[in-house]
């Protein structure tokens, strides 16, 4: 990692970006993606990047990897259902790797109370392990989000494969919205490919950018309001953004980075080439991006 004195990487982004490699789109082979990690943890930009995503399920294939001597990454481990967290729990344990967090999906039928009891049970061991929430977009949202605050994390699905996947302005709002205000912090994942609102040039899809949606949470976290956050997500000026991101002062970026912790990105090149490109992270020499 960077050392103390190295801000190449601000605080604003520091360990924004966690590693979804084996997702898609870029479904990466396992044992790529393990090495891939292993390598960028010792690039001049580690500082940028959290854990790895892993699917429960691909943790009975990383024992093999890593028997092979591959370096261990710290994990976040999507699960199925809270049902399945308890095998998901077993299966990390048992193996050399940093568990930091679980991801769980809502099952369809699933109530928020019975929701979070279930999920209780299932991590009353694990007393420090940080569980997201897949929050679900319809009317279970804001219960969800309100039975969440005092234990566990949210997970906002900002996009995917199809163009009903990925949430207009007003609709994310909302949802970050109700996380601040039950004081739940939150992950995204899915379509921020870029740091700003824009246009996919391959589907069309309407996108979110990562930094428009970091302003977003700033100006919720400060009281600016649902319609202010909305404006933001709506910013496609690189300058603008740049600008904005640049006068939030220390105190403003814990509260923001602590109400907003990172999203899953499956390339750690394009948010660092977005992030240089903006001036944001400041590289040692052109063209040192991360694969």
């Amino acid at each position: 990692m960077n050392t103390a004195t190295d801000t190449r990487v601000p605080a604003a982004v520091a360990a924004l970006c966690d590693d979804a490699a084996a997702f898609p789109p870029a479904l990466r082979p396992l044992p790529d993606a393990v090495l891939a990690y292993a390598k960028r943890a010792g690039a001049w930009y580690a500082d940028l990047i959290g854990p790895m995503v892993l699917a429960a399920d691909a943790l009975a294939r990383l024992g093999p990897v890593l028997a092979e001597g591959a370096v261990p990454p710290p994990l976040a481990v999507t699960v199925a259902g809270p049902g399945r967290v308890p095998a998901a729990l077993a299966a990390a344990r048992a193996l050399p790797v940093e568990l930091r967090s679980v991801e769980v999906a809502v099952p369809a039928d699933m109530a928020a109370s019975e929701l979070v009891d279930r999920l209780a049970a299932a991590v009353e061991d694990a007393p420090d392990l940080d569980v997201y929430v897949e929050v679900p977009r319809d009317a279970r949202r804001e219960p969800v989000v309100a039975a969440l605050a005092g234990r566990f994390r949210a997970k906002f699905r900002t996009g995917g494969a199809r163009a009903r996947t990925h949430p207009d302005e007003a609709e994310l709002a909302g949802a970050l919205a109700a996380a601040v205000a039950a004081g739940v912090p939150f992950k995204a994942t899915a379509g921020l490919h870029r740091a700003l609102r824009n246009t996919d040039p391959r589907t069309g899809f309407e996108q979110h950018g990562f930094l428009t949606l970091l302003l977003a949470t700033d100006a919720l976290v400060e009281g600016r309001g649902e319609q202010v956050a909305r404006v933001l997500l709506a910013e496609r000026d690189g300058p603008t953004v740049a600008g904005l991101l640049g006068e939030l002062d220390p105190d403003r970026v814990r509260r923001a980075r602590a109400a907003f912790t990172s999203f899953g990105t499956c390339s750690i090149a394009d948010p660092l080439t977005e992030l240089i490109a903006l001036g944001i992270v400041t590289a040692p020499d052109p063209g040192a991006t991360g694969g």
